[in-house]
Parts: structure tokens; sequence; C-alpha cells
């Protein structure tokens, strides 16, 4: 699939996330970095060589493509935090919309994995604090 047949499915199956990972096809309607980092849980390297269309990517989501050696990202909404990753990295990357930060759902602040990794550089201890603060939220849900 091209970039373009990739945008397409995320837009009409109402998506969150779509992957090309060599020949396969992974899809989200996960919301938050669950897409993410559920299947990095189990392999650091899921997104490997991936390209990576998502609705938004904010810090968070860039230090764990980052780690898990995503080929290119393709986001609707890119935070300042995440470009600063992605550049850092040099993760190929396009987006239509750049935030000062990834709002929460509550659109009262900061979305919260994004607050977790805000001043952290190294993306091992990005992934043990957002997997962390994933089951912190999954517990109080």
């Amino acid at each position: 699939m091209n970039l373009k047949s990739l945008q397409e499915k995320l837009n009409n199956e109402d998506l969150t996330l779509v992957a090309q990972i060599q020949d396969t096809i992974y899809t989200s309607q996960l919301k938050g970095i669950a897409p993410l980092i559920n299947p990095m849980k189990e392999n650091q390297l899921f997104f490997k060589d991936a390209i990576v269309v998502d609705r938004v990517i904010g810090k968070a989501a860039a230090m764990l493509l980052a780690l898990s050696q995503v080929q290119y990202i393709y986001a609707y909404v890119l935070s300042r935090k995440a470009r600063e990753i992605l550049d850092a990295y040099k993760i190929d990357y396009d987006y239509e919309k750049l935030a000062d930060y990834i709002v929460n759902r509550d659109h009262t602040g900061m979305c919260p994995m994004e607050k977790t990794v805000y001043d952290m550089t190294d993306l091992n201890e990005a992934l043990a604090a957002l997997i962390q603060k994933q089951e912190e939220q999954i517990g109080r849900a």
C-alpha cells in the first residue's frame, strides 16, 4: 500500500492508527498510545521499518516509534516535542498541523503520556515510564 492508501484506510474505517510493516497491515481503533505500546510490550521492534499513519503523534508516541526503529510517520497532528525527537533520530515524517503540545481528552491540559516523557531523552526509560503510566490509568478505569 502507498501512503495515500494508508491514509484512506485510516479515515474510511474509523481507525486511530494504520501501519504497514513489510507486507502486513496493522490497524487499531484503540486510543492514545495503546496502539503503539501494546504490541511493543511483546516486541520492542514491532514497528521496525514500518510506515505509520496516526491521527496524533506526541512526544510519547514519537519516542516509542523511534525506539521501535520506524521508517516513516505521517501524523494529522504532531507536537513540537515529537518533531524534536523525530529530527534527533533522523526519522522521516510529514504532518498536517503542528501543535505546541498534545492536549488531554478533556481539553483541560497536556496529555498525561506527553507529560510523562516531557523532560526525558532516553528511549528505554520513556518506554518503562509509559508502560507504568498506562498500567496506572488502566487501574483507575
